[in-house]
């Protein structure tokens, strides 16, 4: 059992092969962080490092007459490190909760009472979170917590992987008492550190720039990211990294913290004038207030806490081996995902069932597998002003049906996909003409809107249920096996006409909490069908959503240039396997960019391929090249669905934007590395790109020329970046075999001989 506890000192320790995590309970029942880091003795103690002499203006606990503690002196909370801190009692920093009782009081001590320890871990009530198949793949703890004079229960929820650098927590709030509580705030995790010489990584964008890396030195006071748009948005990812200034990819200490939520939330890093570092995360508190009435229960999503002393590189690939393998979950988890096309920039709205069958003539001669039926196969879905909502095929478009479409398409050797967006409705919709209360409201006042259309209320059981059978309809009639699951805007106006005035500000987590529901009853009725999520592109790429649907569109913006950045970032927490990545048309329908197909392509095979132009207008030389870039990802497609990823140059640091990149197999006897380089530089150096992950006593073989280097080589040496530098010189079969101009890239494929 990696779970430890040391009853006489009080200490629980948490180890796996790699990590320690020690916290220890006090003589006032608070509990204190130890310790989280590398791998310890098991009969490690460190309670030496909670000494602490008295400081000016510190307040310090005294027992009161409901306490059975005793302190040979005063004990600061302010100055300990502890693992659920609460408010007003002697700690000044943001608490982890709060809770507001009848009588207007705030202060609510939790203190230990007990605790279990057993072998594997149970799933959360309602909610994503990882998980194991065999009960020694991880320990848990569960630590109880009570306030003695309110009886709120706190169940602190831990969970240790045997193998992986992973800690798991969230805490679960019971109302054991005879009054209402109000939770106004509920975090899953805070954690202190004794130093802030950290700097802070996180992961910023906007809708088509998702998700740049931005690192800045920690400073005391308080930096955040946060979301309030009521999901968890392109703008902010509910992630960051606390590392030490030296850490580069591939070296130094990392401490990544994940959420796995797709709603509200708050990462908020605290530095006090001790230069002790306090990190909170969970559902946001702005705008959130929960009411817990006696016997009620409420769970706070899990964070996942990966630790890495061999920099990010090390952080992001047990990231990714965790998710692909202990989040996603379903028939798709481990099955290469099919090679697909979608009809979007091809047509946007304007299409019929003749050229929609034109484009799957096309797409089923190039050997792609799976068509994509997008946006506006629907009602009077002529352009994105209605009938969101109203999930009946359009026959002016569709004469004959889905069902008849998508036989069709199979005819051709083609599996069908199709677009939905299930959780708005458009004001001109039959929908929203009988249930104009079934959207988020806010009485009397008027409800704002995006892309013309509103947000069904998914906290709503009626909502609920009706959007499911709606759906489930659809998917029941026609040969489906794929679904775009899409949201084209955020929550404003969060209200709910179902919900009491004493709830309105649950309104927000139980939309997400729907959301949940709906997802995970779709996953049991249609087991077989790919789900794919999407948010305007990537605007909810977090860990909550691949636990429902295993892949997600990684950005609407598919310039090659451009997907350099957003899947770099990307790739920092989530698996290759999990980003859709398509090729399409230039210029670019984003930002008007003119890059080569070859370019477009082999960006696009660091993920889930597919493409997204009008393959009937193609020159035969254009389509012959994306036959042969078919037949190339599914040569590599198994290390791109289960490889281990390993980032080598960034377009973050380069004027140039130069990328390099690679995956290699499990088995390291194979590995496909990617190098992309936005803009031509004069004259240029002879550069060689040194690998990772190899075996160095292995050799391998490029597929495309058949020179075999050692695994050392490629590792100390590397492989010389091919240029051309005499234009007057170039040939069609040159410009294969080197770079010469802007947006170039190359790619090699090594296979162990």
């Amino acid at each position: 059992m990696p779970i430890y506890f040391a009853e006489e000192a009080g200490i629980f320790h948490l180890r796996s092969s790699q990590i320690s995590y020690l916290m220890k309970i006090l003589p006032s029942g608070d509990l204190a962080h130890l310790y989280w880091g590398p791998r310890l003795r098991k009969d490690a103690d460190l309670s030496h490092l909670l000494e602490r002499e008295e400081r000016a203006l510190q307040p310090y606990l005294v027992p009161g007459e409901r306490d059975d503690f005793s302190l040979d002196r005063g004990l600061s909370l302010d100055m300990i490190p502890q693992e659920f801190p609460g408010y007003g009692r002697t700690d000044f920093r943001y608490p982890a909760y709060q809770i507001s009782q009848e009588d207007g009081s705030r202060i609510t001590p939790l203190t230990y009472q007990e605790h279990e320890i057993y072998q594997g871990k149970q799933p959360l009530p309602g909610l994503p979170a990882t998980y194991v198949e065999e009960d020694d793949e991880a320990a848990s703890l569960e630590i109880l917590l009570q306030d003695s004079l309110t009886d709120l229960q706190v169940i602190l929820k831990y969970s240790v992987y045997e193998n992986l650098p992973v800690i798991t927590r969230s805490a679960s709030f019971l109302n054991q008492g005879s009054q209402d509580l109000k939770l106004e705030q509920a975090l899953s995790a805070a954690l202190d550190f004794n130093d802030d010489n950290f700097e802070m990584l996180q992961l910023s964008g906007a809708w088509s720039r998702e998700r740049s890396l931005k690192r800045r030195p920690l400073e005391m006071g308080t930096q955040a990211v946060a979301s309030k748009r009521g999901v968890s948005g392109p703008y902010q990812n509910p992630f960051l990294a606390l590392l030490r200034p030296e850490t580069t990819e591939h070296q130094g200490e990392v401490f990544g913290f994940s959420l796995i939520y797709s709603g509200n939330f708050l990462a908020q890093v605290e530095v006090n004038h001790f230069h002790q570092t306090r990190v909170r995360m969970g559902i946001n508190p702005f705008d959130f207030r929960w009411l817990l009435q006696p016997g009620e229960s409420f769970q706070t999503p899990e964070v996942v806490l990966v630790y890495a002393d061999r920099g990010l590189n090390a952080m992001s690939q047990t990231f990714h081996q965790l998710y692909r393998t202990r989040l996603v979950r379903g028939r798709y988890r481990d099955q290469e995902r099919p090679i697909l096309f979608n009809n979007w920039e091809a047509t946007y709205f304007d299409f019929d069932e003749k050229k929609l069958l034109e484009l799957a003539d096309r797409a089923a001669e190039a050997d792609i597998e799976l068509f994509v039926l997008d946006d506006g196969w629907f009602a009077a879905r002529n352009d994105d002003t209605s009938s969101l909502g109203d999930w009946q095929v359009n026959r002016e478009k569709l004469p004959s049906g889905l069902s008849d479409l998508g036989k069709k398409i199979e005819r051709r050797g083609l599996k069908f996909g199709l677009w939905l967006e299930p959780e708005m409705v458009s004001p001109d919709s039959e929908l929203y003409r009988r249930h104009p209360d079934w959207c988020l409201q806010v009485p009397d006042r008027t409800s704002s809107q995006s892309r013309n259309q509103l947000v069904l209320d998914f906290s709503c059981q009626d909502v609920r249920q009706e959007i499911l059978e709606r759906i489930s309809a659809v998917l029941e009639k026609a040969p489906i096996s794929y679904v775009k699951w899409d949201m084209n805007r955020h929550l404003t106006e969060i209200g709910s006409a179902q919900l009491p005035p004493e709830r309105q500000q649950e309104t927000a987590h139980r939309y997400i909490l729907g959301l949940y529901h709906v997802l995970e009853e779709l996953n049991q009725r249609f087991p077989d069908i790919l789900f794919e999520s999407c948010s305007s592109g990537g605007g909810r790429f977090d860990p909550g959503m691949l636990y429902y649907m295993p892949q997600t569109w990684t950005s609407d913006n598919t310039d090659a240039a451009d997907r350099l950045k957003i899947q770099y970032g990307t790739s920092l927490i989530y698996p290759l396997s999990s980003m859709g990545a398509h090729v399409s048309d230039t210029p670019n329908h984003q930002v008007g960019r003119i890059t080569p197909l070859k370019m477009r392509a082999d960006v696009a095979s660091f993920g889930v391929f597919g493409y997204e132009l009008d393959i009937t207008r193609l020159s035969e030389e254009e389509f012959t090249e994306i036959k042969q870039q078919v037949k190339k990802y599914r040569k590599i497609r198994h290390l791109i669905q289960t490889g281990t990823f390993y980032r080598l140059l960034s377009p973050f640091d380069s004027e140039i934007r130069e990328t390099a990149w690679l995956v290699v197999s499990q088995d390291r006897n194979e590995a496909y590395v990617g190098y992309f380089r936005a803009l031509a530089v004069p004259n240029p150096p002879f550069n060689f790109l040194k690998l990772k992950g190899l075996d160095p006593a292995k050799s391998y073989q490029l597929q495309d020329d058949g020179r075999i280097f050692g695994g050392d080589e490629l590792m100390q040496a590397g492989l010389l970046i091919p240029e051309i530098y005499d234009p007057a010189a170039e040939t069609p079969d040159s410009r294969q075999a080197g770079l010469y101009g802007d947006f170039q890239s190359f790619t090699w494929h090594l296979k162990e001989i």
